[in-house]
């Protein structure tokens, strides 16, 4: 319901503001902004430095996770052995490594995040400063991003893409 609202909003945007671009000279123009980041320099090399931390976290992860099995499964086999002492502090340690595993992976989560901004915010930014460079030197008012789908109809706007590209030098 929400996007058909949303989509009869845009439209009415749009051709609301295609009547007021024939009368100002309004010039619009679309770009396919993942199509643009795919093609970035220093884009895959991000992406496969973010994929290698992600896997070293995910083996650490799986490492710790053995732990606390191999712990669990030796305290179900031993615990009618324990005394109660033992058995307190053998499920305080349990519990504890649980605490710990959950820990990292909250961590681990806000850590990759991180490295992908490291990585990527600067080959966005350069995109970015791309596309306003070309809409500024050919007059463009408008320039609207078609990769999330929420463009229906064009009739007056121009692909910026190869523009951006040259910009860019790719």
């Amino acid at each position: 319901m929400k996007r058909v609202i949303s989509l009869s909003i845009l439209l009415i945007m749009l051709l609301g503001s295609a009547s007021l671009s024939a009368q100002t000279g309004t010039k619009f123009g679309h770009i396919n902004t993942n199509e643009l980041l795919r093609l970035m320099p220093g884009r895959e090399e991000a992406q496969a430095e973010i994929e290698r931390y992600a896997r070293d976290l995910e083996q650490t992860f799986a490492e710790m996770q053995n732990e606390f099995q191999t712990k669990y499964q030796e305290y179900l086999e031993n615990q009618e052995t324990f005394s109660q002492l033992v058995r307190q502090s053998k499920e305080r340690e349990l519990q504890s490594l649980n605490e710990r595993i959950m820990e990292f992976q909250e961590s681990a989560q806000q850590d990759i995040m991180e490295q992908e901004q490291r990585l990527l915010n600067p080959i966005i930014e350069r995109a970015r400063e791309a596309i306003s460079t070309v809409a500024r030197e050919h007059g463009y008012t408008y320039i609207f991003d078609t990769s999330g789908g929420s463009i229906v109809f064009w009739e007056n706007g121009d692909n910026i893409m190869p523009l951006v590209r040259e910009e860019l030098g790719i």
